[in-house]
């Protein structure tokens, strides 16, 4: 496969170019540390390319590439990439203190003790406390007899209903629990559960075990509907993130909505505007209108003044389905383009999004900075972890540039802890100040080039990463998606993906479920439990949210807030 040169050690004493006195000087040196850089990372580039390259030779020739090291992702294929986690950098650390924890008791028992074994002179003294956590894991079948009485008059026949919770089938409530909950909860593979069930004596068979996972969900699948609507008007404001997932081997994407109060899981073919607009309306049907609004947008997302000219016409077609709408602009611009048709499209859906009025029109949308999520709402609200990645990225090998990058990111993180602070006491007073604080440093120029664009690519964002300063309920970042999104990625870690669309689905429902329980202080066990035996005593999630909400009030500078909104 060839050797690699090693690359040379470049981190040579740090120069400073402030004691060069003569300013043409200084700037030459400085474009040529520049040029420098630009040079190594090129060199890295080409050299992962060639490496790639090795590889796919050595596979073709039937042998083996370099192998892949766990603990590097195998879609990383950037040099010099890898964690870039800012935990360290933007957390204060926490003083660790031990809980004490508190033991439910389930049953009592006695231990006595051998008195023939005991001395004379032995006294009773009470008892010592001593409680041991364990649990049961065993087969719980149950032969019922059910009363039947027949009616001849009627021509009728009368049958003793089964308890709650058995009338699914030959699997009861507990089966179909500890199945539901492995799968869902603890991500457990389907063969792995198959096989402990069988290993306690519970004749079950793959179909079977197919059936409970895919099958009769409806009121499941009911509540995660209600745990949407309440969702939505819980906040003005969500978080919207995305992952890969398969659909039978086919990939699909993974849509992940909520805020503090609930998460919701959707699977869809895409991940474009459109396929962002259908989370955002529950999954409701696709609605075009083509009014001021979408001429504005298309013009704006790139159409051309003689197609929107054409396009008048689309403002008579109202309640038509994708399909229709399609060949309505085609008719209207029959010169249109593929990319141009689907602008129009994705602006006179945005459109009929904020003119209807069966769904909460989401005011505030928080998210990264992916392309797909500008323009749907009125306002967007970046995540300030995602920038800050993109300095983590720079990879300078010249020591001067390295002590640039590190003494802007200890800047970068300090405002951000100011930020937070800020939203624990939020005033105008202190909203101008921090918006002056950002102007400053987001001014900043450096000896490194290539970070002086980075920070003038994050001065462009001023309004979208200020946000929260007209609204102090906004999180600083979109962690909250990204975890929630991380049990989709964990989950198809261990079970591939869906085989179905019927099996998405349920993908989507109980992950939703789940997560939501989990956000709510819901114990998800005995919820999922609780519904499987139609019990009731675990309360419905979106009255919870609706609860929580009230309380909570997070939308609230939505209504009333006093601050000035940050300047562009």
């Amino acid at each position: 496969m060839g050797s690699t040169v090693p690359a040379p050690d470049l981190a040579f004493e740090a120069v400073n170019l402030e004691s060069i006195a003569d300013p043409g000087l200084r700037r030459c040196f400085a474009q040529l540390l520049n040029l420098v850089e630009v040079q190594a990372t090129e060199i890295r580039v080409l050299r992962a390319e060639n490496q790639r390259l090795r590889d796919e030779i050595a596979r073709l020739k039937g042998e083996q590439g370099r192998p892949h090291f766990p603990g590097r992702s195998k879609s990383d294929k950037s040099p010099g990439s890898g964690k870039h986690s800012s935990e360290k950098e933007r957390k204060e650390p926490k003083k660790w203190r031990k809980e004490g924890k508190l033991i439910p008791v389930d049953r009592e028992e006695t231990c006595t003790v051998d008195q023939s074994a005991l001395p004379d002179d032995a006294e009773f003294k009470g008892h010592t406390r001593f409680v041991v956590q364990d649990v049961l894991f065993r087969t719980d079948n149950v032969l019922f007899y059910r009363e039947k009485f027949y009616s001849p008059s009627e021509g009728k026949t009368y049958l003793a209903p089964l308890p709650a919770g058995y009338d699914g089938g030959e699997f009861g409530p507990g089966l179909i629990s500890y199945v539901l909950t492995q799968y869902f909860i603890a991500n457990t593979s389907g063969p792995k559960i198959l096989e402990m069930l069988r290993n306690r004596g519970i004749i079950l068979s793959e179909g079977q075990l197919s059936n409970i996972l895919t099958k009769e969900h409806e009121k499941f699948h009911q509540e995660k509907a209600e745990v949407f609507a309440a969702g939505i008007e819980s906040t003005p404001w969500q978080q919207i993130d995305d992952t890969i997932t398969r659909i039978d081997g086919v990939a699909h994407h993974c849509h992940v909505l909520g805020n503090v109060l609930y998460s919701i899981f959707a699977t869809l073919p895409g991940k474009d505007r459109l396929s962002v607009l259908d989370v955002l309306r529950g999954g409701a049907g696709r609605a075009f209108l083509y009014n001021d609004m979408a001429r504005v947008l298309a013009e704006t997302f790139g159409v051309s003044g003689s197609i929107l000219e054409q396009l008048e016409p689309l403002s008579l077609c109202l309640e038509l389905g994708e399909s229709k709408f399609r060949q309505a602009i085609r008719r209207c611009a029959p010169g249109i383009n593929e990319r141009q048709l689907e602008w129009v499209l994705q602006a006179s859906a945005i459109a009929e999004y904020h003119d209807q009025d069966a769904i909460p029109v989401i005011r505030s949308v928080l998210t990264d900075d992916a392309r797909q999520f500008r323009w749907l709402v009125e306002e967007h609200a970046l995540c300030w972890i995602h920038e800050g990645r993109h300095f983590k990225k720079l990879t300078p090998v010249l020591r001067v540039f390295q002590e640039a990058r590190e003494e802007f990111l200890g800047k970068f993180w300090d405002f951000y802890r100011q930020l937070r602070a800020y939203r624990e006491t939020p005033t105008a007073y202190k909203a101008k100040r921090l918006e002056r604080k950002f102007d400053k440093l987001f001014n900043t120029v450096t000896p490194y080039v290539e970070l002086n664009e980075r920070i003038a690519l994050t001065r462009a964002k001023k309004s979208e990463l200020l946000l929260v300063l007209k609204h102090p309920e906004l999180p600083l970042h979109n962690n909250d998606s990204e975890l929630s999104a991380r049990q989709r990625v964990r989950k198809r870690d261990v079970s591939f993906g869906p085989r179905s669309s019927a099996g998405a689905r349920c993908w989507d429902t109980f992950q939703s479920l789940v997560a939501t329980a989990k956000k709510l202080g819901i114990n998800a066990y005995e919820y999922i439990e609780d519904r499987v035996r139609d019990a009731g005593r675990v309360p419905r999630l979106a009255a919870v949210i609706a609860e929580r909400a009230a309380a909570l009030n997070l939308g609230a500078s939505w209504q009333s807030w006093p601050l000035p909104r940050p300047s562009s």
